[in-house]
């Protein structure tokens, strides 16, 4: 079988992800309020949230078929950019996911990251990253849970429920790292890179 998954991306900000920190929050419940804080770019601090199946793994391998939250924090203005990130692999026909709303039926931007060809050698399977930009406001408005839709053109659709424990995890883990680089004067500065062996 060849496998040609792209390395893990961050498309609409060009950030590479190599150095990582865990913030872990305390009484972590079901491994929901652990992010991962990713400071090697010397723009952006990148907060990765625990990964969930919304499928089961593609011929049971790691990494595989799973959603999570992925935040981006400018340094220099302290804004923050959220996404709810997807990895789907599957048998059959190209899905091709193209579109995503919230649970109003409000779209909601999409973001193509990659589509890939695993193997036709026995019937084709294919494996494809996207994500759905939440803005800070619809995030931190809806602390109770989250749910958006993703479509396809084949016209199939996916529907994932983020719980309010994750959706705070990440907040919480954002709001933190703000906190630490806030210096006296207001205004956000770069905050020196925390750099661990465990990815």
């Amino acid at each position: 079988m060849i496998w040609r998954r792209r390395g893990f991306l961050v498309a609409s900000l060009g950030v590479p992800l190599t150095a990582c920190a865990h913030l872990a929050l305390p009484n972590p419940a079901d491994g929901a309020r652990t992010v991962e804080v990713r400071e090697d770019s010397p723009r952006f601090v990148t907060f990765i949230g625990a990964k969930a199946q919304h499928a089961p793994r593609f011929l049971d391998l790691p990494e595989t078929n799973f959603y999570c939250l992925r935040s981006f924090v400018d340094r220099r203005t302290g804004e923050a950019a959220h996404q709810l990130y997807v990895t789907d692999s599957y048998f059959g026909a190209e899905r091709g996911w193209n579109a995503a709303r919230d649970s109003a039926g409000a779209p909601l931007p999409f973001i193509a990251i990659s589509h890939d060809e695993i193997t036709c050698d026995e019937g084709c399977s294919y494996v494809e990253e996207f994500a759905a930009k939440l803005p800070d406001g619809t995030l931190r408005a809806n602390t109770d849970g989250l749910t958006v839709t993703f479509s396809p053109r084949s016209g199939d659709e996916k529907t994932i429920v983020v719980p309010g424990a994750r959706i705070t995890a990440q907040l919480a883990a954002v709001d933190a790292k703000r906190k630490l680089a806030q210096p006296a004067g207001g205004g956000i500065e770069p905050v020196a890179a925390e750099r661990s062996a465990a990815h």
